[in-house]
């Protein structure tokens, strides 16, 4: 039986930790592919480290009617223009240090053509079907604890490095430099979260505050109403814990202070730990790459259920086995629920997406384009639809037909 009453945590960290800013590159890379090419194949993966990117992976594009010769100039002609496209990606973020700068840093580039032998299982024909890119289990997680259907732990990490973002990019806090990380530790009371028993945040600054020398307490004095902004009123109290750079001084970060690598932040993408995950990274793959594309599926499918009233708690796990379109599998968790026998919705869950084949997905969600280097900070999950396709997995249009079945 799973337990009601108990302490949990979840972190977050921001756009400008070394992690996000390779995330953000790699997707900048996939994104600059499909734009070119709505069917692009894209592995890239980045590094950052002191005044360093380097890019490595696999890639392939082309044009319709096109032979291979001229796909692959193609190709190369993409991978050419894609250093101008990663500086401003870093520029977006806010590097302008001596240590990491988007303009300075040096840019290295080896990403080549995808392997033939990955190809020939992944594309579609007159016989077959797309098959998925690579064999794995996938995790799809919604629940009630806030009105974005995620756990409270996460979202609320997520929002106060978004908040944090926000002053920062407008001025109001010039003294906020990129780096940031964020956790939050929340007492559940009959499985509702009652009470914020411990925030920490860890903020890269500059060394003056509001022209004076920075002190800890100075700085967590700066940043604590900002903080509590996006805490439903009575959740955090005098009880509350409060770790603002529990170490001291934050002046060296960002890829300067620790290097960056793409997809090491994948609970912190995804759940916050509240759910099970599969291993797979999102950031730098083309949605071919089922790692990315059916858990997106399977959480648009999970926050559907929770939004349906079909229970406070869904998981769902799905596998596939690399070159073959049909999932090997296909599971749902209602976690105590009786609304509704899971078996039911193993079934009719992969029929309303198409029968959850990577190219019915593709087609369900509308992945193939250029949506993906704004999910690379502040999570994947528990974000609005925006007017340019992105988070299309985050809709509730199947709540209607979900009712039906109870």
């Amino acid at each position: 039986m799973a337990r009601s009453n108990y302490v949990f945590t979840s972190e977050s960290v921001s756009e400008g930790h070394p992690d996000k800013v390779a995330d953000r590159i790699s997707d900048t890379v996939v994104d600059a592919f499909i734009e070119a090419d709505p069917e692009a194949r894209v592995a890239c993966e980045t590094m950052v480290t002191t005044n360093r990117v380097i890019l490595a992976g696999e890639v392939r594009a082309g044009k319709p009617g096109n032979d291979k010769a001229a796909n692959k100039a193609f190709t190369k002609e993409i991978i050419a223009s894609l250093q101008p496209k990663v500086r401003a990606a870093i520029k977006d973020i806010g590097y302008e240090q001596k240590g990491f700068h988007w303009e300075k840093a040096k840019f290295a580039n080896y990403l080549h053509g995808q392997s033939a032998h990955i190809a020939q299982g992944v594309d579609s024909s007159a016989k077959k079907d797309e098959g998925a890119g690579d064999q794995g289990i996938m995790f799809g997680y919604a629940c009630s604890e806030t009105p974005e259907l995620m756990p409270a732990t996460l979202q609320y990490s997520h929002n106060i490095l978004k908040r944090l973002a926000e002053v920062r990019h407008n001025g109001e806090r010039a003294e906020l430099e990129p780096d940031a990380k964020s956790q939050v530790t929340l007492r559940y009371e009959n499985g509702k979260p009652v009470h914020v028993e411990q925030i920490v945040v860890s903020h890269q600054h500059k060394k003056k505050l509001n022209g004076g020398n920075y002190t800890r307490s100075k700085f967590e004095e700066l940043l604590k109403p900002y903080v509590l902004s996006v805490f439903p009123e009575g959740l955090v109290t005098k009880r509350t814990k409060w770790h603002v750079n529990p170490t001291g001084k934050f002046e060296i970060g960002g890829p300067d202070g620790d290097s960056g690598l793409t997809g090491r932040k994948i609970i912190v993408d995804t759940y916050g730990g509240a759910a099970p995950h599969g291993g797979g990274a999102f950031s730098g793959k083309d949605p071919t790459k089922v790692d990315r594309s059916a858990a997106y599926a399977c959480r648009y499918l999970a926050k559907n259920v929770v939004a349906a009233g079909l229970a406070q708690r869904c998981t769902i796990q799905i596998s596939y086995a690399i070159g073959v379109a049909t999932p090997t599998s296909f599971y749902v968790d209602l976690h105590g629920a009786d609304t509704i026998d899971p078996a039911i919705l193993e079934a009719k869950l992969p029929e309303m997406i198409g029968g959850a084949t990577p190219r019915a997905i593709r087609t369900h969600l509308k992945l193939n384009r250029p949506i993906y280097a704004r999910t690379a900070a502040y999570g994947h999950f528990g974000r609005q639809p925006d007017n340019e396709g992105g988070f299309t997995w985050e809709r509730d249009d199947l709540v209607a037909e979900l009712k039906g079945l109870a």
